[in-house]
């Protein structure tokens, strides 16, 4: 296995299974683990359905809703000490991510850069936003790209592909942030730490399926995080196990 695909799942019933299919659809050599926050809709039991049926589906249970940033360094510590894969990428389960533009990201972290499906380059955007969230958006990632002084168009985004090292550096045990902030957290440590960050345009498309679990204190968190990290020293790359 090249790759294995970190996905983060709260009521997403309808979603699971075809997205499932999109991706092993691919041509990858993947794996697909699912870290599900005990989904009232069901969707723990069809991923439990998935794995009985495909050895490379794998499923890590939670008690209960504990924020994106939880699922995302419980989901990649679970996967470094568990799989031997090169490779490690992170997405949606409702098909706002367009699986199609995974080899993309793949291809960059093959390279030692950190693959980003983004928005905010040439070619990317949204589809089905209104104008205020559109504004929102584009805010934030200017506000947090100038704040930190990273490169990047899309920080807020959760589209992405790892190397297997980068990973093992970023020392996620310390995140601070508990949900959406903790991927810009992730991006500010890659930056310090010298990797690159590749972007490749993608159409996101607000979900087909289910509703929003963006909420007023989570864009509170990821404001009053950007703050944390730019003032205080939450990572020491020096630290950091070598490259």
């Amino acid at each position: 296995m090249e790759v294995l695909v970190v996905i983060p799942t709260y009521n997403e019933a309808d979603n699971l299974r075809p997205l499932s299919e999109a991706l092993f659809g691919l041509g990858l050599d993947l794996g697909i683990l699912i870290v599900d926050d005990n989904s009232p809709d069901g969707t723990g039991k069809i991923a439990d359905e998935l794995a009985g049926e495909n050895p490379r589906f794998k499923v890590i249970h939670r008690p209960g809703k504990q924020g994106l940033g939880t699922a995302y360094r419980e989901g990649f510590t679970w996967a470094l000490a568990n799989y031997d894969v090169p490779l490690l990428a992170q997405m949606d389960a409702d098909f706002s991510h367009p699986p199609e533009r995974l080899p993309n990201l793949v291809q960059a972290a093959r390279g030692g850069a950190v693959g980003i499906g983004s928005r905010y380059v040439s070619g990317g955007g949204v589809k089905n936003w209104g104008l205020g969230r559109r504004f929102l958006s584009k805010g934030a990632n200017v506000y947090v790209s100038t704040m930190l002084g990273l490169p990047v168009g899309d920080l807020t985004g959760a589209y992405k592909c790892w190397p297997r090292r980068a990973l093992e550096r970023l020392d996620l045990a310390t995140l601070g942030a508990g949900g959406f902030a903790a991927l810009s957290e992730m991006a500010y440590r890659a930056h310090l730490l010298g990797y690159r960050h590749e972007e490749f345009p993608i159409i996101f498309e607000d979900r087909r399926v289910g509703q929003s679990k963006l909420t007023g204190s989570i864009a509170l968190e990821a404001f009053l995080n950007v703050w944390r990290l730019r003032f205080s020293k939450t990572f020491d790359p020096s630290q950091a196990p070598p490259a």
